[in-house]
C-alpha cells in the first residue's frame, strides 16, 4: 500500500510564509507526476502546482510568482513553499501523486489526507 503524509499546514497572517510537505512511502517502484491542490469551504478542489519527475512545474494562475513546488525523488518527498499568503490562499491542501507500486505495477493516483492552511488578515 501507499501512503502520502502531509505535514506543515497552519495559521499565518497576511503576507507570511508556510512549507508543506508531503511524504510517499510504501511499495513504491516509480512516482510520475506530483501535485498540490487545495479546497476552500463551498469551492470545489483546484489544482495549485504540479511537478513532473523531471522537475518541469505547472502552477495555477493565482499563485504564480508565490508559490514554488519542488520535489527530492531520493526521499518521495514533494514540497509547496508559500510566499506572501493571502487570506484567499485558505483552504485544505491535498497531496497528490501518480504511483506505479511494486505488487501491482500500474500507475495509480494516490491522495493524502489534508492539511489546513489558513491565513488571517
Amino acid at each position: 500500500q501507499v501512503q502520502l503524509v502531509e505535514s506543515g499546514g497552519g495559521l499565518v497572517q497576511a503576507g507570511g510564509s508556510l512549507r508543506l510537505s508531503c511524504a510517499a512511502s510504501g511499495s513504491i517502484l516509480f512516482i510520475n507526476t506530483m501535485a498540490w491542490y487545495r479546497q476552500a469551504p463551498g469551492k470545489q478542489r483546484e489544482l495549485v502546482a504540479a511537478v513532473t519527475r523531471g522537475s518541469i512545474t505547472n502552477y495555477a494562475d493565482s499563485v504564480k510568482g508565490r508559490f514554488t513546488i519542488s520535489r527530492d525523488n531520493a526521499k518521495n518527498t514533494v514540497y509547496l513553499q508559500m510566499n506572501s499568503l493571502k487570506p484567499e490562499d485558505t483552504a485544505v491542501y491535498y497531496c497528490n501523486a501518480d504511483i506505479v507500486t511494486i505488487t501491482s505495477g500500474i500507475l495509480r493516483n494516490y491522495w493524502g489526507q489534508g492539511t489546513q492552511v489558513t491565513v488571517s488578515s
